[in-house]
């Protein structure tokens, strides 16, 4: 999947599928822009990659985060525990998508910067 959205650019290809949110309401869900960020990340511009879906930078980085601590525990014999499993996190991450979906939708600065170019 990797190879595909490397040489695959999705501004270019109409085949790939388009987020149906957006196809009819011309809302942005907080996923639109994913496959262009993902795009512009395998091509190292992260500016674009940002541009495009700011939460995905987060989302990954929550990943590496919960990566390492889980790395960390079973090289180096810790008992960490990873934020990503306390029980409120999904409640926490599920607010901040719902934010982040109701800002990117409006129609002024600085929330027009949320919204995929």
């Amino acid at each position: 999947m990797v190879l595909f959205y490397f040489y695959i650019n999705p501004y270019q290809f109409g085949y790939l599928p388009k987020c149906p949110l957006y196809s009819s309401t011309g809302i942005y869900c907080p996923g639109c822009g994913s496959q262009r960020a993902i795009h512009e990340l395998l091509h190292l511009n992260f500016l674009g990659f940002i541009r495009q879906n700011t939460l995905l930078l987060l989302l990954i980085l929550l990943l590496i985060y919960h990566g390492v601590v889980i790395l960390a525990n079973s090289y180096f014999n810790k008992t960490w525990k990873s934020l990503l499993n306390h029980k409120k996190t999904p409640y926490f991450l599920l607010v901040i998508a719902i934010l982040f979906w109701i800002l990117r939708n409006l129609p002024f600065k600085p929330f027009i910067w949320l919204a995929p170019y």
